[in-house]
């Protein structure tokens, strides 16, 4: 979903609930976590496009997280995908 030069990656549904998934890839962890390189900013940024997600496809009863889903691909190896639910708090309807 994309307003303006803001996204979000994934808006996953199942029944009620409402993900919305931010995803990051990394060759290492030498910079630090997928989890870790998602700072204030970027969460207040997260969360106003997800408002605009809410307001134009939300259902009144609803229920709302965000979600990461780390991928690590060290060069020569196959990718390590992690999926960390309700990373963190924000839009609460």
């Amino acid at each position: 979903f994309r307003f303006g030069h803001h996204d979000l990656d994934l808006v996953a549904r199942l029944g009620s609930l409402v993900a919305f998934v931010e995803v990051k890839a990394r060759t290492g962890n030498g910079f630090g976590s997928g989890r870790e390189s998602i700072g204030w900013r970027k969460r207040q940024i997260l969360a106003l496009v997800a408002e605009l997600w809410v307001a134009r496809q939300g259902r009144r009863t609803d229920r709302y997280r965000f979600d990461v889903i780390e991928v690590t691909w060290p060069a020569g190896n196959f990718p390590h995908v992690v999926h960390i639910e309700d990373a963190w708090r924000g839009v609460e309807k």
